[in-house]
Formats: structure tokens, sequence, C-alpha cells
């Protein structure tokens, strides 16, 4: 399976330049692969430079788990991850993820010195 980049799934997500979009549609059709960490980077790109709300980050992180052609890392991860982004409103989603994947490689607690981060569940302030 094809794998892609963060700037493709930009402009999945954002659909503003129709050249690219129509290339990346072409691209992932049939499937393509997004790991974590292009869907970290995509998230922090929708928040910093197109100023998305913590509520329109969820909602893009929910259309890329139903996609049609888009396969991402660790589907229940990323599901568990968007459940505490959305009751943890002080928690950014990568946070949420890096929380999450600890937890399924078995490695808890994640120790952080961010007081909103270790609210969650297997994380722990130091």
């Amino acid at each position: 399976m094809r794998a892609i980049d963060t700037n493709v799934l930009v402009r999945l997500l954002v659909r503003d330049d129709p050249r690219q979009i129509a290339k990346s549609e072409k691209f992932v059709k049939g499937g393509a692969w997004v790991s974590h960490l292009v869907l970290a980077e995509t998230l922090w790109v929708l928040e910093a430079v197109y100023d998305r709300s913590e509520t329109q980050i969820a909602e893009a992180v929910e259309r890329l788990l139903s996609h049609d052609d888009l396969v991402l890392q660790d589907e229940s991860v990323v599901a568990a991850s968007l459940r505490h982004f959305r009751t943890n409103a002080r928690v950014g989603f990568s946070d949420c993820l890096i929380v999450e994947i600890a937890r399924k490689a078995g490695h808890r607690p994640v120790g952080t010195f961010d007081k909103n981060l270790a609210r969650l569940p297997d994380a722990q302030a130091l």
C-alpha cells in the first residue's frame, strides 16, 4: 500500500488548491496509509497555519477514520486518542496520541511536566 506525506493529507482536508487536490485524490485512490507522524504534523498545520478550532480538528480526525481510501496507522489508537481529545479540552491531540501509543505498547505511565496531559489515564506528572 502507498503512504502519503503531510502536505498530501493537508490538501485532502483543506481543499485549497484544485490542482494538488486532484493529484492527491488520484494518488490515494484505492488505498493509502497515514502514519502517526503524518497525522500529528497535519493536525498541527491545521491548527497553526489554518487556524482550525479543537472541534474542527476532532472532525478532521473523524473524517480520516472513516475515509474510504485512507488507512490510519493503528486506527484503534487514533480513535482512542480522539475520545481523550474530545473530553479533555486542554490536552492537544498529539499529546493524546502519545499516551495512547505508549499504552498500546505497554509503556506506562507517560511521564510529563504538562499538568493538563498528566490528567489523562496512563500519564503521570513529574
